[in-house]
């Protein structure tokens, strides 16, 4: 078929016109070019994917899809399976494979490196790689991936990728025609749905808040300039610190933050829900539901209800009375029913999944959010709402930035349902709207990069290439040509970086001159951040000898992270009462062996961390052996309830959903640790760790069929 011919046949189905970066796009990948698309959220990128795909497959080639996160994966299967049929498309996220040899295959981008790196059979006949939120390499822990994918692809295949408003875009269109060849780049500025800025305030001797307009034009509104005034002159008759008199003489401010009661009640009255409130913590989040059912607040109607019924008993079918008690159900139904949800890692993910099928089919009026979920799966509200415009950083208290601010705001505004999109800021005391003004004002931030060689893409390198390509390889990366293109180069070059690790190796036993030997091998199947150390307790036989159970509470430490500001303290009280009633299922024998092998590798990785000082390599996260019993007895079978209890004992206070992301993080460790050389032992038991933490809530982690 001419390429005519497909796309009057792909236009024609649509329904309805093109916009013209769609145009643009779609010119570019008729003329076999790369393309590299930086437009607003909801704006229609994923037509510009299809088409792509499409034209691939016409060529008799196959296309991958790559997301950055699993549960965008499976949203994005379930769209192209009904695109392409159940028998054109495929699904691989680590622990998920169906139908792999799929002409269409959607993936994480892990998996896409991993298949790089292992010159794996399934890149024969692969056309194009899609590269979905391509903003995510500046992610810095997982950012590196993108880079490495768009190095390391066979040069003949085509990318399409795909990101939200980055400033920088042309820039990173240079380095993209550098690595892969002619580049398209695709810029698409104006949202498809007009955003309004608004202010949630309550004044003075008012008891219902209002919702204001916060900018006129390019700049703060009338309104909001007499409320930035009138709090101004009424903060200098306010005490200060050195203020010795009454408090009660300072005369109250003439405005306040809505509540969150008042705040829906506000939207409603306005026609603005429903609404994404996103507010900054977990527990704030399970507060706001809280409070909104204690006022009373419901939005749905009997129908409603009988659906979100529905549709949460098809999902959970398989979780057992004392799961959904451990997860205390009976709440986040009557939250749901009501139309209130929250949504966060906290939650485990088969609630988060029922909270976004509700949302989509317009059962629910308010989600309150962490901005995880801006981040995530597809979920437009007519309205985003921000309780607070500034957050904790490591550094304290900040501005939200103008990327942060649009990529919140870009869900507002749902296309074909609303005719404009609304953002929220509520009030509050401590900050001046001229400031919410300019960051909401701002240009898009810039892509900057994230990648380091780690051990074990230099491991992979060493493998593939001779030297002097290697080199090559890394300086092609984007942090290279970042800094490249600087004026100072203060960057430590990328080479250095890679050789640094490559000394490391080789005083470690893994690398002869510029070749691996069987240790590095090993090295090479290790995709973690903590890649050497885990090497390093394989070879010096940690793992030898161990019960399921124990390997996975072992391979747990280099995992689980602890909170910085642990809330351990507040069950303190009720550690001694717990651990002689918790059935852990675990004794005195095995913890003891665990605490053993524990101190083991805690030395191994004192030995790592002192010859990296020698060459000045960075040091990966500590091991912490915390949640290792928790886990442990998990794997032996004990209650999800039991497990919450001990993890509590353990560690401090654990949500279910934290619980479920540690656990799979560690099932996936040992299922590479199972793809070993069988030889030694270890892999058969890897496996059945594996099995034995794969059940309950934890193997509910991510649904890839749309629920009923």
């Amino acid at each position: 078929m001419s390429t005519s011919d497909y796309r009057s046949r792909f236009t024609n189905a649509l329904g309805f016109g093109l916009d013209e970066f769609q145009k643009e796009a779609i010119e570019a990948i008729d003329e076999h070019v790369n393309v590299l698309v930086s437009a607003p959220t909801g704006s229609g990128k994923t037509l510009i994917a299809n088409y792509a795909i499409g034209r691939t497959l016409e060529r008799g080639e196959r296309a991958f899809y790559t997301t950055p996160l699993k549960a965008l994966s499976n949203q994005k299967f379930n769209e192209l399976r009904a695109l392409y049929g159940d028998r054109r498309v495929g699904l691989l996220t680590g622990d998920t494979s169906i139908n792999r040899t799929g002409d269409v295959i959607v993936m994480t981008t892990e998996v896409l490196r991993n298949m790089l790196l292992t010159e794996s059979d399934q890149l024969r006949e692969l056309g194009l790689v899609v590269l979905d939120e391509v903003h995510y390499l500046q992610d810095p822990f997982r950012g590196g991936v993108w880079e490495e994918v768009i190095i390391l692809t066979p040069s003949a295949v085509r990318f399409v990728a795909l990101s939200a408003t980055i400033g920088n875009a042309s820039f990173v269109g240079e380095w993209f025609s550098e690595v892969r060849g002619p580049t398209s780049v695709i810029i698409e500025k104006t949202r498809p749905i007009q955003l309004h800025n608004h202010l949630a305030v309550v004044r003075r001797g008012q008891t219902a808040a209002e919702v204001v307009d916060l900018l006129d034009g390019p700049r703060l509104s009338d309104e909001g300039r007499r409320i930035d005034n009138l709090m101004k002159a009424t903060r200098r008759f306010r005490p200060g610190p050195k203020w010795k008199g009454p408090k009660t003489s300072a005369p109250p401010p003439p405005f306040r933050s809505p509540r969150r009661s008042e705040l829906l009640l506000a939207l409603e009255r306005e026609d603005l829900l429903p609404v994404i409130v996103f507010i900054f913590s977990r527990s704030a989040c399970d507060d706001a539901v809280h409070q909104c059912r204690r006022d009373g607040l419901r939005f749905t109607t009997a129908e409603q209800r009988l659906e979100i019924d529905a549709l949460a008993q098809a999902r959970l079918s398989e979780f057992t009375d004392d799961d959904l008690k451990a997860l205390e159900y009976a709440d986040f139904i009557d939250s749901i029913r009501r139309g209130l949800a929250m949504h966060h890692a906290g939650m485990v993910p088969a609630f988060r999944e029922i909270v976004e099928v509700c949302f989509e089919r317009n059962l629910l009026a308010v989600v309150f959010a962490t901005e995880t979920l801006a981040l995530g799966v597809n979920m437009p509200a007519r309205s985003v709402a921000l309780e607070k415009f500034s957050k904790y950083s490591d550094a304290g208290r900040k501005f939200l930035t103008s990327g942060e601010f649009s990529q919140m705001t870009g869900r507002a505004g749902r296309r074909g349902l609303d005719d404009e999109g609304h953002a929220i800021v509520c009030f509050a005391n401590e900050i001046a709207l001229h400031d919410v003004a300019r960051v909401a004002l701002a240009p898009p931030s810039d892509l900057h990069s994230s990648f380091r060689p780690t051990y074990n893409f230099t491991a992979n390198l060493i493998n593939h290439f001779e030297f002097a390509t290697a080199l090559e390889v890394v300086q092609r990366s984007y942090a290279q040509f970042e800094t490249d293109h600087r004026p100072t180069g203060a960057k430590r070059p990328l080479g250095d970086q890679m050789l640094a690790r490559h000394h490391v190796l080789e005083e470690l036993g893994y690398a002869e001159g510029w070749r691996l030997n069987a240790q590095g091998q090993l090295l090479r199947s290790i995709y973690h951040e903590c890649d050497l150390l885990i090497a390093e307790s394989i070879t010096a036989g940690v793992f030898e000898d161990l019960e399921p159970a124990q390997l996975a509470g072992l391979l747990s430490s280099f995992v689980y992270e602890s909170k910085r500001a642990s809330r351990a303290q507040n069950v303190a009280k009720q550690v001694t009462t717990k651990k002689r009633s918790l059935n852990d299922r675990l004794g005195q024998e095995r913890r003891g062996n665990m605490n053993e092998r524990t101190a083991e590798i805690m030395v191994i990785a004192a030995n790592v961390r002192e010859i990296e000082d020698r060459y000045k390599v960075p040091h990966a996260k500590e091991p912490d052996a915390k949640f290792a019993t928790t886990i442990a007895a998990w794997a032996r079978g004990a209650s999800l309830g039991t497990v919450l209890d001990l993890a509590d004992v353990e560690i401090g206070q654990t949500s279910p959903g934290d619980f479920v992301r540690n656990t799979k993080q560690v099932a996936d460790l040992c299922e590479q640790l199972a793809r070993m050389d069988a030889s030694s032992g270890v892999a058969e038991v890897a496996a059945r760790a594996r099995d034995s933490l794969i059940r309950s809530v934890v193997a509910g982690a991510s649904s890839v069929h749309p629920p009923a």
